[in-house]
């Protein structure tokens, strides 16, 4: 479904801030994008949906097709149109408007309010409590419940692909938790999922396959369970030993990229 080339991206001409990304999303698949801070993660997502333009970034070589067509020269709200959503880090609820005036603002791509309102039937039957929180202000929600408003705001447009900028960031615990239970139950309803996350845990429990990012690079992909048997990754970002024991960070040893993960 998704197609990522050799991509490279630049801020404002002179800042190259990934280059050769290669990635694949089939349809209906669940994929994660691993890596530390300012390593490309969040620019490899905005490079997708078209986002990066408004932050004077562009896609300067490569190429990206969604659904075999190529999108790299797209608009963020023509990429939408497409059928591909992008939650972005760090929430970013319309604060002072409610809940379900947010979704409303998700759907309005849709024809019609009458398919408005089948599509909110549909997102509070999935997301049982945004529907007790729709007449809330969004800004006076928990940090939790605004990621599962824009979770649901993204999915009123009806897409088939969903890109998520770390959904686990800033959360509690039982919050994650319930954040990555609506995101499993999209997987299994069939919509596809690019998640960019440092939470590797909570992300290779729920992807089918990942990509480690370092130095605006893919350094490393596999299957879910080969990135989470590898031992760097273990120790650099699960923090566990070969023994499977929880170290601390200054156990863990410094994360260094092999070429055999190029190879």
């Amino acid at each position: 479904m998704l197609e990522l080339r050799n991509v490279e991206a630049m801020y404002d001409g002179v800042v190259l801030a990934i280059k050769g990304v290669t990635l694949d999303v089939p349809a209906g698949g669940c994929v994660a994008l691993l890596g530390g801070n300012g390593v490309g993660k969040s620019t490899t997502l905005k490079s997708i949906s078209g986002i990066i333009r408004s932050d004077d970034g562009a896609v300067t070589a490569g190429s990206i097709a969604f659904d075999g067509r190529p999108i790299e020269a797209l608009e963020a709200d023509a990429v939408t149109r497409l059928g591909l959503s992008h939650v972005l880090e760090g929430r970013r609820p319309l604060a002072h408007l409610s809940v379900e005036q947010n979704l409303i603002v998700g759907g309005a791509i849709l024809d019609s309010g009458k398919e408005v309102r089948a599509r909110l039937g549909e997102i509070y039957a999935m997301v049982p409590r945004l529907r007790d929180l729709r007449g809330r202000t969004a800004g006076y929600l928990s940090g939790g419940e605004q990621q599962l408003m824009v979770i649901a705001r993204a999915l009123m447009a009806k897409p088939k692909l969903m890109l998520l900028d770390e959904p686990s960031l800033g959360l509690a615990p039982q919050m994650i938790d319930e954040v990555y239970d609506v995101l499993r139950k999209l997987r299994d309803a069939g919509l596809a999922l690019l998640i960019v996350e440092q939470n590797a845990r909570v992300a290779l429990d729920i992807a089918a396959h990942a990509y480690v990012m370092e130095g605006g690079r893919i350094v490393m992909e596999g299957t879910a369970a080969e990135i989470a048997g590898n031992e760097d990754v273990r120790e650099f970002y699960l923090g566990l030993s070969d023994a499977g024991e929880r170290k601390s960070f200054r156990d863990v040893k410094h994360y260094r990229r092999r070429k055999r993960w190029l190879g």
